[in-house]
């Protein structure tokens, strides 16, 4: 197989691709907070954090794994490129 990230044979998710998601989910009270974090658990830079999560958001296995917060992701990205 490849990167931890990267989907099994049957389109499963990653434990990257899980902790992304995971990781996505949690309440932040500051966005450094946050960024702390992606470098800390995920060892990735924020940039490439959000590449991945905006890749996930595409996928329908993560939508089968997290619906409501795939979902609400979804709407925002959508309302955001609706207000450029």
């Amino acid at each position: 197989m490849g990167e931890p990230g990267e989907p099994g044979e049957r389109g499963e998710l990653g434990e990257r691709d899980r902790a992304v998601l995971a990781l996505e989910g949690r309440q932040w009270r500051t966005a450094g907070a946050k960024e702390r974090a992606i470098r800390e658990e995920l060892g990735l830079s924020p940039t490439r954090y959000y590449q991945l999560l905006n890749g996930l958001l595409d996928r329908e296995e993560a939508l089968a794994h997290a619906p409501v917060l795939v979902n609400r992701l979804r709407r925002i990205r959508e309302a955001r490129r609706g207000a450029r």
